[in-house]
């Protein structure tokens, strides 16, 4: 039986009460299996952001319930094992591209050789190693994006959640982003779910779902 990363049932998230109430996602079920390719498009404000905070347990859900049955059952060990790309990079300037790969895991406590480990094998993946001593500032928008991608990998997770990562990328910049996300996930048998309304990035994954006004309309996992 194939495992699942993420399960939500019933899920919904409102913001505010009373009539100011805004429901951004509404009764959603759905799971996401290991090694899963899911596309989630539609349009800004359709919910997808929300629905990925959920299972990334950055958010609670208002009713129904959000499980992980195939990651560890503490809260800390698991937020280890969800790694969320967000559409801004956000690396700090102060930091070199290795150092901002690395930051996690020495916040976390990382043995020192095993960051180095970790970090190297990220930087590798996603095709940015030669710019390890470059600061943020020296860098492309793309190769920003794509280290921000590998601060993720270096953590090793299962479940990797990117939240519209080409949205402010040219379309080059943008496919080659997706190749080092597809291959990088590939290698570490991480499940991946993408947010997105570029048809582009849609094509390139195996399932498709779709949000519209806060309601998930397809959640078939295809063979």
């Amino acid at each position: 039986m194939t495992e699942i990363m993420v399960a939500c049932d019933d899920v919904s998230r409102t913001y505010g009460t009373g009539p100011s109430a805004v429901v951004a996602v509404h009764g959603t079920t759905c799971t996401v299996p290991a090694g899963a390719r899911i596309a989630v498009a539609g349009p800004s404000g359709s919910g997808k952001s929300t629905l990925l905070h959920l299972m990334a347990a950055l958010e609670r859900p208002t009713r129904g319930k959000v499980t992980w049955p195939g990651l560890p059952v503490t809260a800390g060990t698991r937020a280890h094992l969800i790694g969320v790309v967000f559409q801004s990079p956000s690396l700090v300037p102060t930091l070199d591209v290795a150092e901002n790969a690395a930051l996690p895991l020495v916040i976390a406590g990382v043995d020192r050789s095993e960051v180095a480990r970790r970090v190297a094998e990220a930087l590798e993946l996603v095709d940015v190693a030669e710019l390890a001593a470059k600061l943020p500032e020296e860098i492309s928008g793309g190769q920003a994006q794509r280290v921000a991608v590998a601060r993720v990998l270096a953590r090793r997770p299962r479940l990797v959640l990117a939240d519209e990562p080409t949205g402010q990328l040219d379309h080059a910049a943008g496919r080659r982003l997706l190749d080092a996300l597809l291959a990088a996930t590939a290698h570490l048998e991480a499940a991946l779910v993408v947010t997105t309304h570029d048809n582009a990035v849609t094509d390139r994954l195996d399932t498709h779902w779709t949000m519209q006004e806060g309601r998930l309309l397809t959640a078939a996992v295809q063979p």
